[in-house]
């Protein structure tokens, strides 16, 4: 015998079903619906065109769902009736007129359902209850806007008394800027410059003190702040890099230096503010580890000029005669005063700062290396080290790869380089100032860099600006390269004197081509024009210039003569002159001789004079008294251009 069947209650274990289970095991859950949405689904279900009559004989429960199978078929099944669609179909109908009939009705007669207003009687209106009820909302408006503005002033008073004397938000102003950590009931900071790819070995820890408790041991405290800073004794006072680039005797050496103190640069006062303790200590940590660095690659690197660190200095020659010094001036307050007039000093500021940015460049280069490509690559190897295989590169390009140039070979490059532009720039001057003719102007372009800069040099004559003579001068760490206008090229070595001599030598050649344009405007005739005539002193770069000219009608001949160093000489010859020789041998012909001889004292005498005349003329005046000749009867004519 089956035992009685139980009922059991099946509920759902969750509410919401679950719409996605990720990778992690975490369940998203549909989103639960509200009421209308709820309601919504519900009618959804409710099939309408069901009727509930056929319904109201069907049994409930699976018992009497068991008795009613058990029973006999009624003999009629409507299923099987062949008109049931029909009748359905018709019933609806009927229920949709019926609905049509009663909506109708309803519209058409308004007894059915009222569909205007009901007027109701207006209540009275009385003047002095409507006041009192606007009094009451302004006076809650007031006290909503007044509850308001009291919040905002007590905001405003909590920041203002927060500026000065609250800890906490100091502590936090003090988190901003500088790394703190907290080590039992202490907190400290940190000053290194670790974190930004520094591997200098002294730290720069300090401690953060609370004003209060300063107070309480009894010791001055600084009104101003509620917290305050104990920085280590090492970091205290005020630093910086002093760089000079001075001129020494030849007979001096690096051992006979003297050893430079700093001077007075203005201790912090102690009630200082915590920001200015900080950034100072931070400064002069900086510049311990910028001069430790240079004074290791001083004594490590091995170069044809030598390099000595002495005390708190470090000396080195960059060009005969030129010496550079690299000092580390700290002053912390503690040192003696001594009452003597310092030396003056020649700071550059501009090498201090190449200086600064080469070690922050390094910390830069320390911190971030470049990501292996691909993934499994060695870390920190650069691209062009990469590429290397399938590039092939040779071992010698590999070497050149991995070679880099410590610090203080850069600031000697830049140094060099910033003499010799110095230099350059002495010469020029000296010799536009000093020449009044020819006329010399230098541009200087702005696009330059630390080891390379260049200029354009112009050379014209006086009132006449079309013929002009251009050159350029490249000035690289130790030589000048020039560029003519021919676009020959020569090198310069780092000494004054031969960028000397070679302007020099230019102006000879400008003088020159100067002279030719006048003699063909005035129809005189070039017979011959000599650059390096060879006359006079060998120069270094290039010799005497001369030129030979003839009047239009060829009865006078001038060769005028340019030297690099000494001024322009004229010779003023006439034909007649010309033909006088003085024998080389003894004649019998007395009176030939006095007459040749008296000839040629003639000449002199007229050489002489034109001589003296040119060394105090410029070239183009000489030219026009030339061109008229030296005695008037004799002298040609102008010609009409």
């Amino acid at each position: 015998m089956a035992a009685p069947s139980v009922s059991v209650c099946v509920e759902a274990a969750i509410e919401n079903p679950i719409q996605e289970v990720r990778y992690d095991g975490q369940e998203i859950h549909v989103t639960p619906l509200s009421m209308s949405e709820n309601l919504s689904k519900l009618a959804h279900k409710i099939n309408f065109f069901k009727d509930e009559s056929e319904e109201k004989g069907k049994p409930t429960s699976e018992g009497e769902r068991e008795t009613d199978e058990e029973k006999v078929l009624a003999p009629f099944q409507p299923s099987l009736w062949p008109w049931d669609s029909v009748r359905n179909k018709l019933k609806s109908a009927l229920t949709e007129i019926s609905v049509l009939y009663d909506v109708l009705n309803i519209v058409k007669e308004k007894h059915y359902m009222v569909t205007d207003p009901v007027s109701q009687e207006a209540p009275e209106l009385k003047a002095p209850l409507q006041m009192i009820a606007k009094k009451k909302s302004l006076v809650i408006v007031c006290k909503i806007l007044n509850t308001g503005a009291d919040r905002l002033k007590d905001i405003q008073a909590e920041m203002g008394s927060n500026t000065p004397d609250n800890f906490l938000w100091e502590l936090l102003q003090l988190r901003k800027h500088w790394r703190l950590k907290k080590v039992q009931n202490t907190i400290l900071g940190e000053l290194s410059y670790k974190s930004a790819g520094s591997r200098f070995w002294q730290g720069g820890t300090f401690e953060v003190l609370k004003m209060s408790d300063l107070a309480a041991e009894g010791e001055a405290t600084n009104k101003k702040s509620s917290l305050d800073v104990s920085i280590p004794s090492e970091l205290e006072g005020v630093a910086y890099i002093q760089v000079e680039v001075k001129s020494v005797p030849d007979l001096m050496d690096l051992t006979s230096a003297t050893l430079k103190m700093p001077a007075s640069l203005g201790a912090v006062p102690p009630d200082a503010y915590w920001q200015q303790k900080l950034e100072t200590a931070h400064n002069v940590l900086f510049c311990k580890e910028l001069f430790a660095q240079l004074a290791r690659e001083a004594v490590q690197v091995k170069g044809t000029t030598p390099h000595m660190v002495v005390g708190n200095q470090i000396l080195t020659n960059v060009f005969p005669g030129i010496q550079l010094s690299i000092v580390l001036c700290h002053y912390t307050g503690k040192e003696k005063k001594v009452n003597l007039s310092p030396p003056k000093l020649d700071h550059n500021h501009v090498l201090e700062h190449s200086l600064h940015q080469l070690l922050r460049k390094e910390h830069s280069n320390n911190l971030n290396t470049s990501p292996p490509h691909p993934a499994n690559a060695m870390l920190g190897m650069s691209k062009r080290r990469r590429l290397a295989g399938p590039q092939a590169h040779s071992r010698q390009d590999l070497i050149q790869m991995a070679h880099s140039e410590s610090m203080l070979v850069q600031i000697l490059k830049q140094t060099k380089h910033a003499v010799l532009r110095l230099r350059s720039m002495h010469v020029i001057d000296q010799l536009a100032s000093s020449l009044q003719d020819p006329l010399i102007c230098a541009h200087w372009s702005c696009l330059n860099n630390s080891l390379e800069s260049s200029v354009r040099v112009s050379i014209t004559s006086y009132c006449y600006e079309t013929n002009r003579t251009p050159l350029i001068l490249i000035i690289g760490i130790d030589t000048i390269r020039v560029v003519v206008r021919e676009g020959r090229t020569c090198v310069l070595s780092f000494e004054e004197n031969e960028l000397r001599d070679f302007l020099q030598w230019q102006i000879c050649q400008h003088h020159v081509q100067s002279v030719q344009s006048l003699a063909k405007l005035h129809g005189w005739q070039v017979l011959s024009a000599t650059v390096s005539s060879g006359h006079g002193d060998i120069e270094p770069y290039g010799t005497t210039a001369t030129v030979m000219l003839a009047s239009p009608k060829g009865n006078i001949r001038n060769d005028i003569t340019y030297d690099p160093v000494d001024k322009a000489l004229m010779f003023h010859l006439q034909t007649a002159w010309r033909r006088a020789k003085i024998p080389s041998t003894h004649t019998h012909n007395m009176s030939e001789n006095k007459q040749t001889v008296s000839a040629h004292s003639k000449c002199k005498q007229q050489i002489a004079a034109i001589q003296e005349n040119a060394n105090k003329r410029p070239v183009h005046e000489l030219w026009d008294s030339s061109s008229h000749g030296l005695s008037g009867a004799n002298a040609p004519k102008r010609p009409k251009h």
